[in-house]
Protein backbone atom coordinates (compact mmCIF):
# COMPACT_ATOMS: atom_id res chain seq x y z
CA UNK A 1 0.00 0.00 0.00
CA UNK A 2 2.98 2.30 0.41
CA UNK A 3 4.79 1.50 -2.69
CA UNK A 4 1.10 1.93 -3.96
CA UNK A 5 0.64 5.55 -2.08
CA UNK A 6 3.98 6.67 -4.50
CA UNK A 7 2.42 6.44 -7.13
CA UNK A 8 -1.12 7.00 -5.91
CA UNK A 9 -0.46 10.48 -4.73
CA UNK A 10 2.36 11.74 -7.81
CA UNK A 11 -0.43 13.46 -10.32
CA UNK A 12 -2.55 15.34 -7.59
CA UNK A 13 0.13 16.61 -5.51
CA UNK A 14 2.10 17.82 -8.23
CA UNK A 15 -0.72 19.72 -9.97
CA UNK A 16 -1.74 22.16 -6.91
CA UNK A 17 1.64 23.35 -7.65
CA UNK A 18 2.16 24.18 -11.13
CA UNK A 19 1.56 28.23 -11.06
CA UNK A 20 4.56 27.98 -8.67
CA UNK A 21 6.59 25.66 -10.69
CA UNK A 22 5.66 27.67 -14.04
CA UNK A 23 6.68 30.83 -12.28
CA UNK A 24 10.12 29.43 -11.05
CA UNK A 25 11.08 27.53 -13.76
CA UNK A 26 9.39 29.30 -16.78
CA UNK A 27 8.16 26.68 -19.70
CA UNK A 28 4.23 27.65 -19.31
CA UNK A 29 3.66 26.50 -22.86
CA UNK A 30 5.13 22.95 -22.36
CA UNK A 31 3.80 22.52 -18.42
CA UNK A 32 1.82 20.07 -19.51
CA UNK A 33 4.25 17.08 -20.41
CA UNK A 34 4.82 17.25 -16.36
CA UNK A 35 1.88 15.18 -16.82
CA UNK A 36 2.09 13.86 -20.24
CA UNK A 37 5.20 12.46 -19.89
CA UNK A 38 4.71 10.85 -16.91
CA UNK A 39 1.70 9.10 -18.02
CA UNK A 40 3.48 8.12 -21.03
CA UNK A 41 6.14 6.54 -19.13
CA UNK A 42 3.84 4.49 -17.02
CA UNK A 43 1.47 3.28 -19.78
CA UNK A 44 4.19 2.52 -22.42
CA UNK A 45 6.60 0.37 -19.67
CA UNK A 46 3.16 -1.61 -17.89
CA UNK A 47 3.55 -4.70 -20.51
CA UNK A 48 7.51 -5.00 -20.06
CA UNK A 49 7.12 -4.87 -16.07
CA UNK A 50 4.41 -7.57 -16.13
CA UNK A 51 6.50 -9.88 -18.43
CA UNK A 52 9.46 -9.20 -16.51
CA UNK A 53 7.58 -10.05 -13.07
CA UNK A 54 6.49 -13.24 -14.21
CA UNK A 55 10.15 -14.06 -15.85
CA UNK A 56 12.22 -13.01 -12.30
CA UNK A 57 9.56 -12.41 -9.94
CA UNK A 58 8.03 -9.37 -8.59
CA UNK A 59 9.79 -8.24 -5.85
CA UNK A 60 12.64 -7.16 -8.10
CA UNK A 61 10.77 -5.51 -9.99
CA UNK A 62 8.72 -3.72 -7.54
CA UNK A 63 12.49 -2.84 -5.60
CA UNK A 64 13.68 -1.53 -8.67
CA UNK A 65 10.37 0.18 -9.23
CA UNK A 66 10.78 2.11 -5.77
CA UNK A 67 14.31 2.80 -6.36
CA UNK A 68 13.66 4.26 -9.73
CA UNK A 69 11.02 6.23 -8.47
CA UNK A 70 13.13 7.41 -5.43
CA UNK A 71 15.42 8.68 -8.07
CA UNK A 72 13.23 10.68 -10.20
CA UNK A 73 11.97 12.33 -7.44
CA UNK A 74 15.58 13.24 -5.93
CA UNK A 75 16.33 14.60 -9.72
CA UNK A 76 12.76 15.99 -10.24
CA UNK A 77 13.54 18.25 -6.71
CA UNK A 78 16.99 19.56 -8.39
CA UNK A 79 15.91 20.50 -11.63
CA UNK A 80 16.99 23.40 -13.09
CA UNK A 81 14.49 24.28 -15.69
CA UNK A 82 11.24 23.05 -17.01
CA UNK A 83 12.99 20.78 -20.26
CA UNK A 84 15.04 18.98 -17.17
CA UNK A 85 11.86 18.58 -14.64
CA UNK A 86 10.20 16.92 -18.24
CA UNK A 87 12.97 14.51 -18.17
CA UNK A 88 13.21 13.68 -14.59
CA UNK A 89 9.45 13.31 -14.45
CA UNK A 90 9.63 10.84 -17.59
CA UNK A 91 12.15 8.88 -15.07
CA UNK A 92 9.27 9.03 -12.44
CA UNK A 93 7.28 7.54 -14.60
CA UNK A 94 9.39 4.79 -15.58
CA UNK A 95 9.13 3.52 -11.96
CA UNK A 96 6.06 4.33 -11.13
CA UNK A 97 4.87 2.11 -14.12
CA UNK A 98 6.72 -0.53 -11.92
CA UNK A 99 4.23 0.03 -8.83
CA UNK A 100 1.10 0.20 -10.57
CA UNK A 101 1.19 -3.28 -12.41
CA UNK A 102 3.07 -5.11 -9.54
CA UNK A 103 1.45 -4.26 -6.48
CA UNK A 104 -1.70 -5.50 -8.46
CA UNK A 105 -0.27 -8.28 -9.57
CA UNK A 106 1.32 -9.30 -5.92
CA UNK A 107 -2.20 -8.31 -4.36
CA UNK A 108 -3.46 -11.47 -6.35
CA UNK A 109 -0.79 -13.60 -5.64
CA UNK A 110 -0.52 -12.94 -1.86
CA UNK A 111 -4.20 -13.36 -0.75
CA UNK A 112 -6.44 -16.09 -2.49
CA UNK A 113 -10.13 -15.54 -4.70
CA UNK A 114 -11.95 -15.09 -1.10
CA UNK A 115 -9.99 -12.03 0.46
CA UNK A 116 -8.68 -10.33 -2.96
CA UNK A 117 -12.32 -8.05 -2.74
CA UNK A 118 -10.86 -6.65 0.70
CA UNK A 119 -6.90 -6.45 -0.01
CA UNK A 120 -8.27 -4.74 -3.29
CA UNK A 121 -10.39 -2.67 -1.27
CA UNK A 122 -7.66 -1.50 0.50
CA UNK A 123 -5.94 -0.60 -2.05
CA UNK A 124 -8.31 1.53 -3.65
CA UNK A 125 -8.66 3.73 -0.55
CA UNK A 126 -4.70 4.40 -1.07
CA UNK A 127 -6.40 6.19 -4.31
CA UNK A 128 -8.84 7.68 -2.68
CA UNK A 129 -7.02 9.17 0.11
CA UNK A 130 -4.82 10.22 -2.44
CA UNK A 131 -7.04 12.14 -4.29
CA UNK A 132 -8.46 14.13 -1.19
CA UNK A 133 -5.46 14.61 0.78
CA UNK A 134 -2.85 15.60 -2.59
CA UNK A 135 -4.36 18.68 -3.47
CA UNK A 136 -4.06 19.73 0.24
CA UNK A 137 -0.73 18.79 0.96
CA UNK A 138 0.50 19.77 -2.20
CA UNK A 139 -0.97 23.48 -1.73
CA UNK A 140 0.44 23.64 1.53
CA UNK A 141 4.13 22.74 0.47
CA UNK A 142 3.90 24.77 -2.62
CA UNK A 143 2.07 27.95 -0.49
CA UNK A 144 4.14 28.13 2.58
CA UNK A 145 7.70 25.99 1.60
CA UNK A 146 8.56 25.30 -1.40
CA UNK A 147 7.35 23.46 -4.26
CA UNK A 148 10.42 21.18 -4.96
CA UNK A 149 9.08 19.34 -1.44
CA UNK A 150 6.16 17.69 -3.29
CA UNK A 151 8.79 15.47 -4.58
CA UNK A 152 10.79 15.19 -1.77
CA UNK A 153 8.16 14.00 0.40
CA UNK A 154 8.06 10.85 -1.27
CA UNK A 155 11.62 9.62 0.02
CA UNK A 156 10.47 8.85 3.73
CA UNK A 157 7.30 6.92 2.10
CA UNK A 158 9.70 5.18 -0.23
CA UNK A 159 11.70 4.44 2.35
CA UNK A 160 9.42 2.93 4.28
CA UNK A 161 8.00 1.27 2.12
CA UNK A 162 11.70 -0.45 0.37
CA UNK A 163 12.60 -1.50 3.95
CA UNK A 164 8.96 -3.48 4.30
CA UNK A 165 9.48 -5.10 0.78
CA UNK A 166 12.81 -5.90 0.83
CA UNK A 167 12.32 -7.25 4.77
CA UNK A 168 9.06 -9.00 4.76
CA UNK A 169 7.71 -9.67 1.20
CA UNK A 170 8.96 -13.25 0.63
CA UNK A 171 7.91 -14.76 -2.66
CA UNK A 172 7.18 -18.82 -2.79
CA UNK A 173 9.99 -20.76 -4.55
CA UNK A 174 9.56 -21.84 -7.92
CA UNK A 175 11.25 -24.11 -10.00
CA UNK A 176 14.03 -23.22 -12.45
CA UNK A 177 13.55 -23.36 -15.75
CA UNK A 178 15.95 -25.72 -17.70
CA UNK A 179 17.56 -23.09 -19.81
CA UNK A 180 18.08 -19.42 -18.70
CA UNK A 181 14.72 -17.25 -19.63
CA UNK A 182 14.95 -15.12 -22.33
CA UNK A 183 13.84 -11.07 -22.29
CA UNK A 184 12.29 -9.99 -25.70
CA UNK A 185 14.42 -6.79 -25.55
CA UNK A 186 13.30 -5.94 -29.04
CA UNK A 187 9.78 -6.27 -28.48
CA UNK A 188 10.04 -3.88 -25.42
CA UNK A 189 11.41 -1.31 -27.35
CA UNK A 190 8.92 -1.65 -30.19
CA UNK A 191 6.04 -1.25 -27.95
CA UNK A 192 8.06 1.92 -25.64
CA UNK A 193 8.34 3.25 -29.58
CA UNK A 194 5.20 2.51 -30.79
CA UNK A 195 3.29 3.63 -27.35
CA UNK A 196 4.99 6.77 -27.11
CA UNK A 197 4.55 8.04 -30.13
CA UNK A 198 1.21 6.88 -30.37
CA UNK A 199 0.43 8.66 -26.95
CA UNK A 200 2.30 11.79 -28.06
CA UNK A 201 -0.29 12.24 -30.65
CA UNK A 202 -3.16 11.84 -28.47
CA UNK A 203 -1.89 14.07 -26.22
CA UNK A 204 -0.66 16.59 -28.44
CA UNK A 205 -3.32 16.77 -31.16
CA UNK A 206 -5.47 19.59 -30.74
CA UNK A 207 -3.06 21.26 -28.04
CA UNK A 208 0.50 21.57 -29.47
CA UNK A 209 -0.73 21.79 -33.35
CA UNK A 210 -4.05 21.15 -35.39
CA UNK A 211 -5.11 17.44 -35.89
CA UNK A 212 -4.93 17.49 -39.47
CA UNK A 213 -1.51 18.85 -39.14
CA UNK A 214 2.00 17.38 -40.10
CA UNK A 215 2.78 16.39 -37.05
CA UNK A 216 -0.13 14.56 -36.15
CA UNK A 217 -0.70 12.94 -39.47
CA UNK A 218 3.22 11.86 -39.23
CA UNK A 219 3.13 10.38 -35.94
CA UNK A 220 0.10 8.62 -36.49
CA UNK A 221 1.17 7.16 -39.27
CA UNK A 222 4.35 6.09 -37.62
CA UNK A 223 2.88 4.96 -34.87
CA UNK A 224 0.76 2.46 -37.01
CA UNK A 225 4.18 1.24 -38.98
CA UNK A 226 5.24 0.58 -35.50
CA UNK A 227 2.50 -1.17 -34.52
CA UNK A 228 2.50 -3.40 -37.57
CA UNK A 229 6.73 -4.25 -36.78
CA UNK A 230 5.58 -4.80 -33.43
CA UNK A 231 2.70 -7.40 -34.17
CA UNK A 232 5.57 -9.33 -36.57
CA UNK A 233 8.14 -9.37 -33.62
CA UNK A 234 5.82 -10.61 -31.12
CA UNK A 235 5.16 -13.19 -33.34
CA UNK A 236 8.71 -14.55 -33.78
CA UNK A 237 9.54 -13.97 -29.74
CA UNK A 238 10.12 -17.03 -28.03
CA UNK A 239 8.82 -14.91 -25.15
CA UNK A 240 6.93 -12.00 -26.31
CA UNK A 241 6.22 -9.07 -24.19
CA UNK A 242 2.56 -9.02 -25.06
CA UNK A 243 1.85 -12.22 -25.62
CA UNK A 244 -0.60 -13.24 -28.69
CA UNK A 245 -2.71 -15.44 -25.68
CA UNK A 246 -3.99 -12.31 -24.04
CA UNK A 247 -6.24 -11.44 -27.35
CA UNK A 248 -6.91 -15.06 -28.27
CA UNK A 249 -8.57 -16.03 -24.92
CA UNK A 250 -12.38 -14.55 -24.47
CA UNK A 251 -12.09 -13.89 -21.05
CA UNK A 252 -8.77 -11.79 -20.64
CA UNK A 253 -9.72 -10.43 -24.43
CA UNK A 254 -13.03 -8.94 -23.17
CA UNK A 255 -11.78 -7.48 -19.99
CA UNK A 256 -9.28 -5.40 -21.38
CA UNK A 257 -11.96 -3.90 -24.02
CA UNK A 258 -14.10 -3.33 -21.39
CA UNK A 259 -11.22 -1.61 -19.16
CA UNK A 260 -10.13 -0.02 -22.00
CA UNK A 261 -13.63 1.93 -22.73
CA UNK A 262 -13.58 2.45 -18.67
CA UNK A 263 -10.76 4.38 -19.29
CA UNK A 264 -12.38 6.30 -22.19
CA UNK A 265 -15.36 7.18 -19.75
CA UNK A 266 -13.58 8.08 -16.68
CA UNK A 267 -12.15 11.26 -18.71
CA UNK A 268 -15.73 12.74 -18.31
CA UNK A 269 -15.31 12.93 -14.79
CA UNK A 270 -11.76 13.54 -13.97
CA UNK A 271 -10.90 16.05 -16.41
CA UNK A 272 -14.36 17.70 -17.65
CA UNK A 273 -15.90 17.82 -14.24
CA UNK A 274 -13.84 20.34 -12.32
CA UNK A 275 -13.92 22.56 -15.43
CA UNK A 276 -18.11 22.58 -15.23
CA UNK A 277 -17.94 23.09 -11.05
CA UNK A 278 -16.01 25.92 -11.71
CA UNK A 279 -16.92 27.63 -14.75
CA UNK A 280 -20.41 26.87 -15.12
CA UNK A 281 -21.07 26.69 -11.01
CA UNK A 282 -19.06 29.39 -9.87
CA UNK A 283 -17.28 27.22 -7.44
CA UNK A 284 -13.53 27.84 -6.33
CA UNK A 285 -10.75 24.89 -7.19
CA UNK A 286 -10.93 23.39 -3.67
CA UNK A 287 -14.80 22.82 -3.87
CA UNK A 288 -14.46 21.73 -7.27
CA UNK A 289 -12.39 19.40 -6.20
CA UNK A 290 -14.44 18.01 -3.31
CA UNK A 291 -17.02 17.27 -6.23
CA UNK A 292 -14.93 15.14 -7.74
CA UNK A 293 -13.81 13.41 -4.93
CA UNK A 294 -16.51 11.87 -3.83
CA UNK A 295 -16.46 9.54 -6.59
CA UNK A 296 -12.87 8.50 -4.50
CA UNK A 297 -15.17 7.82 -1.42
CA UNK A 298 -18.07 5.63 -2.90
CA UNK A 299 -15.54 3.66 -5.08
CA UNK A 300 -13.84 1.23 -2.62
CA UNK A 301 -16.76 1.11 -0.62
CA UNK A 302 -19.11 -0.77 -3.53
CA UNK A 303 -15.79 -1.91 -4.45
CA UNK A 304 -15.23 -4.08 -1.02
CA UNK A 305 -18.90 -5.42 -1.14
CA UNK A 306 -18.79 -6.63 -4.79
CA UNK A 307 -17.46 -10.35 -3.72
CA UNK A 308 -21.32 -10.39 -1.82
CA UNK A 309 -22.62 -9.61 -5.16
CA UNK A 310 -19.95 -11.65 -7.77
CA UNK A 311 -20.01 -14.84 -5.33
CA UNK A 312 -23.77 -15.51 -6.01
CA UNK A 313 -24.09 -14.34 -9.72
CA UNK A 314 -20.81 -14.62 -10.92
CA UNK A 315 -17.69 -11.76 -12.12
CA UNK A 316 -19.75 -10.93 -15.89
CA UNK A 317 -22.88 -10.18 -14.64
CA UNK A 318 -21.84 -8.34 -11.70
CA UNK A 319 -19.23 -6.00 -14.01
CA UNK A 320 -22.76 -6.11 -16.29
CA UNK A 321 -24.87 -4.76 -13.85
CA UNK A 322 -22.33 -1.87 -12.20
CA UNK A 323 -21.65 -0.36 -15.83
CA UNK A 324 -25.35 -0.25 -16.88
CA UNK A 325 -26.07 1.76 -13.70
CA UNK A 326 -22.66 3.84 -14.93
CA UNK A 327 -24.25 4.07 -18.15
CA UNK A 328 -27.29 6.08 -16.64
CA UNK A 329 -25.80 7.99 -14.67
CA UNK A 330 -23.72 9.42 -16.69
CA UNK A 331 -27.18 10.01 -19.46
CA UNK A 332 -28.58 11.97 -16.25
CA UNK A 333 -25.71 14.39 -16.31
CA UNK A 334 -26.86 16.45 -19.39
CA UNK A 335 -30.45 16.77 -17.67
CA UNK A 336 -29.04 18.92 -14.72
CA UNK A 337 -30.76 22.03 -14.77
CA UNK A 338 -28.57 25.44 -15.34
CA UNK A 339 -26.82 26.45 -13.04
CA UNK A 340 -28.04 24.28 -10.61
CA UNK A 341 -26.38 23.05 -7.64
CA UNK A 342 -23.12 21.47 -6.19
CA UNK A 343 -24.80 18.72 -4.64
CA UNK A 344 -26.49 17.76 -8.12
CA UNK A 345 -23.12 16.52 -9.47
CA UNK A 346 -21.55 15.75 -6.48
CA UNK A 347 -24.85 12.63 -5.87
CA UNK A 348 -23.98 12.14 -9.41
CA UNK A 349 -20.47 11.57 -8.76
CA UNK A 350 -21.36 9.39 -5.72
CA UNK A 351 -23.47 6.81 -7.42
CA UNK A 352 -20.92 6.79 -9.99
CA UNK A 353 -17.97 5.94 -7.97
CA UNK A 354 -20.19 2.99 -6.59
CA UNK A 355 -21.45 1.55 -10.08
CA UNK A 356 -17.54 1.65 -11.27
CA UNK A 357 -16.53 0.45 -8.01
CA UNK A 358 -19.32 -2.33 -9.13
CA UNK A 359 -17.30 -2.87 -12.33
CA UNK A 360 -13.61 -2.62 -12.20
CA UNK A 361 -13.24 -5.38 -9.30
CA UNK A 362 -14.67 -7.99 -10.15
CA UNK A 363 -13.22 -8.04 -13.80
CA UNK A 364 -9.84 -7.59 -12.38
CA UNK A 365 -10.18 -9.81 -9.38
CA UNK A 366 -12.06 -12.69 -11.74
CA UNK A 367 -9.34 -12.19 -15.13
CA UNK A 368 -6.50 -12.73 -12.90
CA UNK A 369 -8.29 -15.93 -11.30
CA UNK A 370 -8.17 -17.01 -14.94
CA UNK A 371 -4.04 -17.43 -15.06
CA UNK A 372 -1.62 -19.34 -13.20
CA UNK A 373 1.58 -17.12 -11.37
CA UNK A 374 3.84 -17.76 -14.22
CA UNK A 375 1.14 -14.96 -16.32
CA UNK A 376 -0.84 -13.30 -13.73
CA UNK A 377 2.18 -10.29 -14.19
CA UNK A 378 1.32 -10.50 -18.08
CA UNK A 379 -2.38 -10.36 -17.39
CA UNK A 380 -2.48 -7.79 -14.78
CA UNK A 381 -0.11 -5.37 -16.73
CA UNK A 382 -2.49 -5.66 -20.24
CA UNK A 383 -5.60 -4.85 -18.33
CA UNK A 384 -4.11 -1.82 -16.72
CA UNK A 385 -2.01 -0.90 -20.10
CA UNK A 386 -6.00 -1.14 -22.36
CA UNK A 387 -7.74 1.00 -19.23
CA UNK A 388 -4.66 3.50 -19.58
CA UNK A 389 -4.49 3.50 -23.44
CA UNK A 390 -8.43 4.08 -23.53
CA UNK A 391 -7.94 7.30 -21.01
CA UNK A 392 -5.42 9.03 -23.57
CA UNK A 393 -8.08 8.19 -26.38
CA UNK A 394 -10.48 9.76 -24.32
CA UNK A 395 -8.97 12.80 -23.45
CA UNK A 396 -7.85 13.10 -26.95
CA UNK A 397 -11.39 12.57 -28.45
CA UNK A 398 -13.62 14.19 -25.73
CA UNK A 399 -11.23 17.08 -25.50
CA UNK A 400 -11.83 17.81 -29.81
CA UNK A 401 -15.79 17.44 -29.10
CA UNK A 402 -15.65 19.67 -25.80
CA UNK A 403 -13.70 22.30 -28.07
CA UNK A 404 -16.13 21.69 -31.09
CA UNK A 405 -19.19 22.02 -29.23
CA UNK A 406 -17.85 25.20 -27.52
CA UNK A 407 -17.02 27.23 -30.80
CA UNK A 408 -20.54 26.49 -32.36
CA UNK A 409 -22.29 27.93 -29.29
CA UNK A 410 -20.16 30.89 -29.15
CA UNK A 411 -20.50 31.50 -32.83
CA UNK A 412 -23.65 33.43 -32.04
CA UNK A 413 -22.41 35.28 -28.68
CA UNK A 414 -23.48 38.80 -27.68
CA UNK A 415 -19.87 40.00 -28.13
CA UNK A 416 -16.75 39.34 -30.87
CA UNK A 417 -13.63 38.32 -30.17
CA UNK A 418 -14.72 35.34 -27.42
CA UNK A 419 -11.86 32.44 -27.47
CA UNK A 420 -12.98 28.97 -28.70
CA UNK A 421 -10.65 26.86 -26.74
CA UNK A 422 -12.13 24.90 -23.39
CA UNK A 423 -9.04 26.18 -21.60
CA UNK A 424 -8.91 29.53 -22.92
CA UNK A 425 -13.04 30.03 -22.02
CA UNK A 426 -12.25 29.13 -18.67
CA UNK A 427 -9.35 30.74 -17.92
CA UNK A 428 -11.41 34.36 -19.11
CA UNK A 429 -14.29 33.37 -16.67
CA UNK A 430 -12.19 33.67 -13.69
CA UNK A 431 -12.06 37.49 -14.44
CA UNK A 432 -15.21 38.87 -13.15
CA UNK A 433 -14.88 41.86 -15.85
CA UNK A 434 -13.79 40.11 -18.80
CA UNK A 435 -17.15 39.90 -20.39
CA UNK A 436 -20.67 41.97 -19.80
CA UNK A 437 -23.49 39.95 -17.46
CA UNK A 438 -25.08 38.97 -20.98
CA UNK A 439 -21.85 37.35 -22.50
CA UNK A 440 -21.31 35.94 -19.30
CA UNK A 441 -24.17 34.19 -19.63
CA UNK A 442 -23.75 32.78 -22.75
CA UNK A 443 -20.65 31.89 -22.39
CA UNK A 444 -21.59 29.47 -19.31
CA UNK A 445 -24.00 28.13 -21.17
CA UNK A 446 -21.63 27.30 -23.85
CA UNK A 447 -19.22 25.24 -21.23
CA UNK A 448 -22.33 23.34 -20.01
CA UNK A 449 -23.55 22.30 -23.28
CA UNK A 450 -19.73 20.89 -24.47
CA UNK A 451 -19.79 19.25 -20.92
CA UNK A 452 -23.13 17.87 -21.50
CA UNK A 453 -21.97 16.41 -24.98
CA UNK A 454 -18.91 14.69 -23.24
CA UNK A 455 -20.70 12.93 -20.58
CA UNK A 456 -23.38 11.46 -23.56
CA UNK A 457 -19.88 10.32 -25.17
CA UNK A 458 -18.79 8.49 -21.61
CA UNK A 459 -22.18 7.25 -22.04
CA UNK A 460 -21.26 5.38 -25.39
CA UNK A 461 -18.04 4.41 -23.76
CA UNK A 462 -20.26 2.81 -21.08
CA UNK A 463 -22.32 0.86 -23.81
CA UNK A 464 -18.93 0.00 -25.76
CA UNK A 465 -17.72 -1.58 -22.27
CA UNK A 466 -21.51 -3.92 -22.24
CA UNK A 467 -20.91 -4.89 -25.50
CA UNK A 468 -17.25 -5.99 -25.12
CA UNK A 469 -18.97 -8.00 -21.90
CA UNK A 470 -21.90 -9.12 -23.79
CA UNK A 471 -20.60 -10.61 -27.00
CA UNK A 472 -16.96 -11.25 -25.59
CA UNK A 473 -17.11 -12.42 -22.01
CA UNK A 474 -17.77 -15.91 -21.22
CA UNK A 475 -20.72 -16.17 -18.79
CA UNK A 476 -18.40 -18.50 -16.18
CA UNK A 477 -14.92 -17.42 -16.09
CA UNK A 478 -12.81 -20.13 -16.24
CA UNK A 479 -11.36 -20.14 -12.70
CA UNK A 480 -7.67 -21.69 -11.52
CA UNK A 481 -7.12 -22.81 -8.31
CA UNK A 482 -3.09 -22.60 -7.13
CA UNK A 483 -1.95 -24.99 -4.72
CA UNK A 484 -1.36 -21.74 -2.88
CA UNK A 485 -4.62 -20.81 -3.11
CA UNK A 486 -6.23 -24.02 -2.05
CA UNK A 487 -6.45 -23.89 1.80
CA UNK A 488 -2.80 -25.47 1.88
CA UNK A 489 -2.90 -28.33 -0.14
CA UNK A 490 -0.17 -29.45 -2.39
CA UNK A 491 -1.18 -30.62 -5.54
CA UNK A 492 -0.89 -29.40 -9.32
CA UNK A 493 -3.24 -26.57 -10.33
CA UNK A 494 -6.82 -27.28 -10.82
CA UNK A 495 -9.80 -25.58 -12.33
CA UNK A 496 -12.97 -24.60 -10.27
CA UNK A 497 -16.41 -22.91 -11.55
CA UNK A 498 -17.55 -21.47 -7.66
CA UNK A 499 -17.55 -17.46 -7.61
CA UNK A 500 -17.21 -17.50 -11.24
Amino acid sequence: MLGMALAAIDGTIVSTAVPQIVGDLGGLTVFSWLFSGYLLAVTVTLPLYGKLSDTFGRKPVLVAGIILFLVGSVLCAAAWNMAALIAFRIVQGLGGGALQGTVQTIAADLYPLKERPRIQAKLSTVWATSAVAGPVVGGLLAGYADWRWIFLINLPVGAVALWLVVRHLHEPSRPRPATPPKVDWAGALAVFATGSLLLTALVQGGVAWPWLSAPSLGLLGASAVLAALTVVIERRAAEPIIPGWVWRRRTIASVNLALGAMGLLMVAPTVFLPTYAQSVLGLGPIAAGFVLSVMTLSWPVSAALSDRVYNRIGFRRTAMIGMSAALLILLAFPLLPYPGEPWHPALLMLLLGAALGLFQLPLIVGVQSTVGWAERGTTTASVLFCRQVGQSIGAALFGAVANGVLAARLLDAPVDGLPGDLDAVTRALEDPGAFSAAATDHVRRAVDAAVDYVYIGAAGAAALALLALITLAPRRFPIITEPTEAAGTAGAPGRQNAAS
